[in-house]
C-alpha cells in the first residue's frame, strides 16, 4: 500500500514538474520579469529550470524505487529528507504567500487548498517510508 502512495506521489510530481512548463507564460513571467537586472532574470528561470527537474527527479524515484524506499536503510534516509523538504513547502504555503493572494478568489483560493492538502499529503507518507511504517499488502 506504501508503494501505491509513493507511486501516486511521483506521478504528481511528474505533472508537476511539467507544469513549470506553463508556468510563466500563466504567470506573465515574461513582462514581470523585463524590469529585473540580467543577473536576476537569469537566476530567476535558472533557480525555476532546477526546481522543475529537482521535482521530476523526486517523482521518478517515487514511481521506479518505491520499493527500495520503503524496505532500506538508505529508502528511509531519502523518504525523510523528502519529508523534510515537502514540510518546509507546507509551512511556506501558510507563512510565505500573503493571504490576499488568494483570499476571496475562487480559482486561486482552490490552489491554495489544493497545494495544501498536495504538500500535507506527501509530507505525511515521506515521514511514515522514513520510520519504517508499512501497511498490509
Amino acid at each position: 500500500m506504501m508503494a501505491l502512495h509513493l507511486n501516486i506521489i511521483g506521478i504528481m510530481l511528474i505533472l508537476l514538474a511539467a507544469i513549470h512548463v506553463v508556468l510563466p507564460r500563466y504567470l506573465q513571467w515574461k513582462r514581470e520579469l523585463a524590469t529585473l537586472s540580467l543577473i536576476n532574470k537569469q537566476v530567476m528561470e535558472v533557480h525555476t529550470f532546477f526546481i522543475a527537474l529537482a521535482v521530476l527527479l523526486m517523482g521518478a524515484l517515487c514511481v521506479y524505487a518505491a520499493d527500495d524506499m520503503i524496505n532500506t536503510p538508505l529508502g528511509h534516509t531519502l523518504a525523510f529528507g523528502l519529508f523534510v523538504f515537502w514540510f518546509a513547502r507546507f509551512i511556506a504555503q501558510f507563512f510565505v504567500y500573503k493571504r490576499e493572494l488568494w483570499k476571496g478568489k475562487r480559482f486561486e483560493t482552490i490552489v491554495h487548498v489544493v497545494l495544501a492538502l498536495l504538500w500535507a499529503y506527501m509530507s505525511a507518507v515521506f515521514l511514515l517510508v522514513s520510520i519504517g511504517y508499512k501497511t498490509k499488502p
